[in-house]
């Protein structure tokens, strides 16, 4: 009898692929890592091929894996063609991120979005987490990733970033001169959080530079110009947390949320990769799991 691929085997060792993890791949699928294994074992064992390495730190493709990821892809092309019909159906996944939550993971997310859903129509937009949401809320938006604000519930955490005060390695504060920040502009929930933290402190401040997005701020916190309220994830290497060398209140935290009232099969799956990947990517710059 000719042995016959799995399709979902075969989506099970492209996510494996493509996310390094048998815990995000089990995240994106919505089951759990002992399954995805029992899939790659199985995927393995019809192939008489070994497709994964895997150590504490990292999963890799073999050299066999590798040459066979190209053929899985088509495989799913195909797939996906033949139950679409003669052309793809045409679907969209309308995405909101704030600006203060995009940082690095965006361009991983954008890679596994088009890895996982190469059929769906992407639209991304970037702002205010409170604009996003009144989006998301008004039906405009199918899924948002934004900071979580006041007292709402509900959405799916993907990580908790940490703020700071972040400047210029050559930033200097003459004694006696209001602090210089560089923040996006009203209603940047960030910006209201650092205003409010200074005011209650008794801390004299100026608003040195507003930019339209959160590239903008930390171009001027690079150039010298002022310092700007920014999570951890998100600040780049040339920049330093000056807020205990010049006793500045502590920002706190802040949970990024994932949003969605999708039921469309592809698009579940495509957020799905959009938790794994976030979450992986995130973990990546904290040490990994696997």
């Amino acid at each position: 009898m000719t042995a016959t691929l799995d399709i979902a085997t075969v989506q099970a060792f492209l996510l494996v692929a493509d996310l390094q993890s048998f815990t995000r791949a089990a995240e994106a699928l919505g089951t759990t890592q002992a399954a995805v294994s029992l899939k790659l074992q199985r995927l393995e064992t019809l192939l008489t091929k070994r497709l994964v390495e895997r150590s504490p730190r990292a999963v890799r493709l073999t050299a066999d894996g590798a040459a066979f990821l190209d053929r899985a892809r088509a495989l799913m092309t195909a797939h996906d063609l033949a139950l679409s019909g003669d052309a793809p159906t045409a679907r969209s996944l309308s995405l909101g991120i704030s600006d203060h939550a995009a940082g690095p993971e965006l361009v991983p997310l954008l890679e596994r979005l088009h890895a996982t859903s190469s059929n769906l129509t992407l639209a991304v937009t970037i702002g205010f987490s409170r604009e996003m949401q009144d989006a998301y809320d008004a039906g405009e938006l199918d899924a948002v990733i934004v900071r979580q604000e006041g007292s709402r519930r509900g959405g799916e955490k993907l990580t908790e970033d940490e703020f700071g005060w972040f400047a210029s390695r050559r930033f200097t504060l003459p004694k006696g001169e209001p602090l210089p920040l560089a923040t996006l502009a009203p209603p940047c929930g960030v910006r209201a959080v650092a205003v409010r933290a200074l005011d209650k402190a008794g801390l004299a401040w100026r608003e040195r530079f507003v930019g339209g997005g959160v590239t903008a701020v930390v171009a001027a916190a690079l150039a010298g110009l002022a310092v700007a309220p920014l999570a951890r994830r998100i600040a780049p290497p040339g920049l330093v947390d000056i807020g205990t060398a010049h006793e500045l209140p502590k920002l706190g935290s802040s949970k990024v949320m994932l949003h969605s009232k999708v039921s469309d099969p592809a698009k579940l799956a495509a957020l799905r990769a959009v938790a794994a990947t976030f979450r992986s990517a995130t973990d990546t710059r904290l040490g990994g799991k696997h």
